[in-house]
């Protein structure tokens, strides 16, 4: 039985019988403030190539009380297995259902939301990738595109947002009514509802004769901290840089962005109505690198209404084209736009999204870009660092490849020549090879088509006067990991190389040779004779994609100067090379620490500083020989403490050191100090104790006892807020006894009442490194729950449980031992078998870096 799947054979066999016209759906949400179900009434029109044939429209819902296809009323046991049989079609189709469909709690379909201040109920959809069906019969599939009308009957005085501008509410009395306008021809996936009293704050986008109204809404409970300027200025920048280099007008008739609760992702692009989590609503402090975050998000999305709602994939294989073309394009824009105020764009885009990448294509599931997407259970796990981050870097080489003016030119000629249809990969390819002249299809098969990351060596020699009298690139092809699909290749690069030298303490670069890299060894002779540098810097501005090693001087000077770049990015490549040598047990974890410790004191991007603060913790934590584990985590702690106090006072760098020894504090005297900031009987000149930080010292003194639940509950009190239950919820799990280890189990595990976002809270708190004793007996409950975990919870629900609860921090034999056995015997679905399996690679990866680390400590 499909269940709630649909196999890409049955989607092309569909789309070759159908072309679908438009959609009326009328919503009836005006029971919302109880819950349970709403009516859904749906009419949709379309013609079928074969009158006579017969189909299924896709439906997910408690029941069906009404089918009529083409005037004749179906029997409503063809409502079964999520899907409605359509048999005996006629050329011109128009079908009516009438459903009662479910508001739900995961952040899938319509989501539904109580906000503990106000007692008001809050709404919005969230589609991608398959349950639009959760909320209006449909055709759930891309390239089905058509037409969407929406009427909504709610609760009078709430805001209703849809795609189309919001038209004036009808009628009187409890409810009222809101009529759209039909939109544009758009995939099911990309529509969206939000409703609820919401409050919005109103711009426009002008240029020319051209005005786009622009919204940003958010619950009354956030308005206080909605910087609503902040978030009109990079959109607005957005719009500029976008429309310049697409050359195509923004194509949806306004553009709202709204900040709604318990989001499962970061943001979605529904067509002309974004939604975000609201956690980019910042109630405390952040950093720096909070906003530069967000405003990649509002960037990314807004790339999307080009790049994935004018002109969108035909099937969820060109997944990755989506997702990679937004995530360079919001790259690019902050690197470029003239109004950015993070130009060093792809320095964070080095630190994080490669960084993300490295990690996923070393993991068995790793798969090429173009991944062979069969069913939708396989897209659904395919939001990966591959489909985003791996997409992006190589896209950005491409564009290097082609030239960024004929890229541009191309994508141009793309959005006109396929606006509101659907593509495949080769029609960008083609649009890009006829504006550069270049052939692809060899670039395509070595770098879209294979999986896994190639190595890039330096290997020189010196003569007795110390220069270079050879000078190699070595290029590696690790073998894949066990269970990967492909073969290891080695590709060609474009690369540069950087040589640094150390004056007064900086290290800056006095020579840079870009160079064609192919094969397993390619010599440098632009190298040869000189002087040999302080550090060697392969890929130096991050042109390819590929990991990194630096020859064992470049990384003694690095070690000890790593702060001494002048310019960020060569910093972000050194750290990034450093980390990934230490996933790879090329450097102990002590080593590791050892260059953090040397190189933060003068690392002044933030972004950089917070990714290695995380970094270090998993290597304490993950990596290091569990004999030196605590005396390594001593020190981080000494250190994280010493830096805070040291810090400028109110810094973004001050407030990154306090969350970092939040994380980590272990001796009396520094818990003493974390229970003093809660309670005001201590200070740090310039540091603001606000409620996230609050939330964050009391999560460290729950996890280690010193804090009960009287004290949670008086936090609660006073943060009575949908994320101060979430967090009281963590506290409580992270407490270390075996009641509060046993309470939470049973709250994810045997109960389906948790909200998504209590639910991860709760796992969050659960999982807890220093209690590794208190955790051993949840291994073997682990593996006897989580293939009913699967088959009975949602998608999203079921993928927090079993990645979040797998006995991670067990990193020894018997976890791999466990796993194995239980991959031998319970026949796990694809899906479920894939996220298993990358739990397990990190309990591999862990214990071969603590053989490292150990035999460091031998040395």
């Amino acid at each position: 039985m499909p269940g709630t799947n649909l196999t890409r054979e049955e989607a092309r066999t569909r789309a070759d019988l159908l072309h679908v016209d438009a959609y009326d759906i009328e919503l009836d949400l005006s029971s919302a403030r109880e819950g349970g179900t709403f009516r859904s009434t749906t009419v949709v029109r379309f013609t079928a190539t074969t009158p006579g044939a017969a189909t299924f429209i896709d439906l997910v819902a408690p029941s069906v009380e009404e089918i009529v296809l083409n005037g004749e009323r179906l029997d409503t046991a063809g409502f079964a297995d999520s899907r409605i049989a359509l048999p005996g079609l006629a050329a011109e189709n128009e079908l009516r259902v009438v459903a009662n469909c479910a508001y739900t709690n995961t952040g899938e379909g319509l989501h539904r939301f109580v906000d503990p201040v106000d007692g008001e109920t809050y709404l919005y959809t969230q589609f991608e990738v398959p349950d639009a069906r959760r909320v209006f019969a449909n055709f759930e599939q891309p390239d089905l595109k058509a037409a969407f009308t929406f009427t909504v009957t709610a609760p009078a005085g709430w805001s209703v947002i849809s795609n189309s501008p919001t038209p004036e509410p009808e009628g009187e009395g409890d409810a009222q009514v809101w009529r759209f306008a039909p939109t544009g021809r758009i995939s099911s996936y990309i529509t969206a509802l939000i409703a609820g009293p919401y409050v919005g704050v109103f711009d426009a986008y002008e240029n020319g004769e051209q005005k786009v109204p622009l919204g940003i809404y958010c619950r009354p409970s956030l308005r206080e901290f909605l910087d609503a300027e902040a978030i009109f200025e990079v959109t607005k920048q957005g719009f500029d840089y976008f429309q310049e280099k697409f050359d195509f007008p923004y194509p949806f008739p306004k553009y709202d962005q709204l900040f709604v609760p318990e989001f499962n992702a970061g943001a979605m692009e529904n067509a002309g109505a974004v939604t975000l989590r609201d956690q980019y609503v910042f109630r405390s402090k952040v950093t720096d690198a909070a906003y530069e975050a967000r405003a990649a998000t509002i960037l990314h999305e807004l790339a999307h209404m080009w790049f994935g709602n004018l002109v969108t994939m035909e099937w969820w294989n060109d997944l990755w084209l989506n997702e990679s073309f937004a995530t360079y394009a919001e790259a690019v824009c902050q690197a470029e736009s003239p109004a950015s105020r993070w130009p060093n764009s792809w320095t964070t885009f080095a630190n994080q999204m490669k960084t993300w990448a490295y990690r996923q294509d070393q993991l068995p599931s790793t798969h090429p870009i173009m991944a062979e997407i069969n069913d939708l259970e396989d897209v659904q796990v395919n939001f990966d660092g591959i489909t985003y981050a791996k997409g992006a870097s190589v896209l950005k080489q491409l564009v290097a490849y082609v030239g960024q003016d004929a890229f541009f030119e191309g994508v141009r000629a793309y959005f006109k020549r396929h606006a509101w249809g659907n593509t495949r990969l080769g029609d960008l390819l083609g649009a890009l090879e006829e504006a550069s002249g270049r052939d692809l299809k060899a670039w395509s098969a070595a770098w879209l088509e294979t999986a896994g990351i190639n190595v890039l060596r330096p290997a020189l020699t010196l003569n007795t006067d110390g220069e270079i009298e050879s000078f190699a690139v070595l290029q590696e092809a690790p073998a894949l990991p066990a269970g990967a699909k492909g073969e290891a290749v080695l590709r060609p690069h474009r690369i540069a190389i950087g040589l640094y030298e150390l004056a007064d303490g900086a290290l800056v670069r006095t020579d840079r040779i870009e160079l064609d890299v192919d094969g397993p060894r390619t010599e440098v002779p632009q190298l040869v004779g000189r002087h040999r540098p302080a550090v060697v810097l392969l890929n130096d501005d991050d042109l390819s994609y590929a990991k990194v090693r630096l020859d064992e001087d470049s990384l003694a000077v690095v070690t000890e100067h790593l702060g001494g770049f002048t310019d960020a990015l060569p910093r972000a490549l050194c750290w990034a090379s450093a980390w990934d040598m230490t996933r790879d047990g090329e450097l102990a974890a002590r080593d590791y620490l050892t260059l953090a410790l040397s190189g933060l004191p003068r690392e002044s991007d933030i972004g950089v500083v917070q990714s290695v603060h995380r970094q270090v913790k998993l290597a304490l934590d993950a990596y290091a020989d569990p004999a030196w584990r605590e005396a390594g985590l001593a020190r981080w702690a000494e250190a994280a403490e010493e830096a805070l106090r040291a810090a400028e006072p109110g810094s973004d760098h001050q407030l990154a050191w306090a969350r970092a020894l939040a994380g980590v504090a272990r001796t009396e005297g520094q818990l003493d100090l974390l229970a003093g900031l809660l309670d005001g009987t201590a200070q740090i000149p310039g540091l603001a104790v606000d409620t996230e930080l609050r939330w964050t010292l009391l999560g460290r003194l729950a996890a280690t006892g010193r804090a009960d639940e009287a004290e949670i509950s008086a936090e609660l009190e006073r943060d009575n807020t949908a994320a101060g239950q979430e967090h009281a919820a963590s506290c409580r799990a992270a407490r270390p006894t075996i009641e509060a280890k046993a309470a939470a189990w049973a709250s994810v595990v045997e109960s389906d009442e948790l909200t998504n976002y209590v639910q991860a809270a709760v796992i969050g708190g659960f999982q807890q490194a220093d209690q590794r004793a208190l955790l051993a007996p949840y291994a073997e409950k682990y593996f006897a729950a989580v293939k009913g975990v699967w088959e009975s919870r949602s998608h999203e629900i079921s993928q927090q449980i079993i990645v979040g609860l797998y006995p991670a921090l067990l990193v020894e034999q018997a976890t791999l031992d466990a796993t194995d056995a239980w991959l031998a015997s319970a026949e796990p679905a694809p899906a479920l078998r894939r996220q298993v399996v990358e739990a397990r690679a990190g309990v591999e990866r862990a214990l071969k870096a603590q053989d490292a680390d150990r035999a460091a400590s031998e040395r």
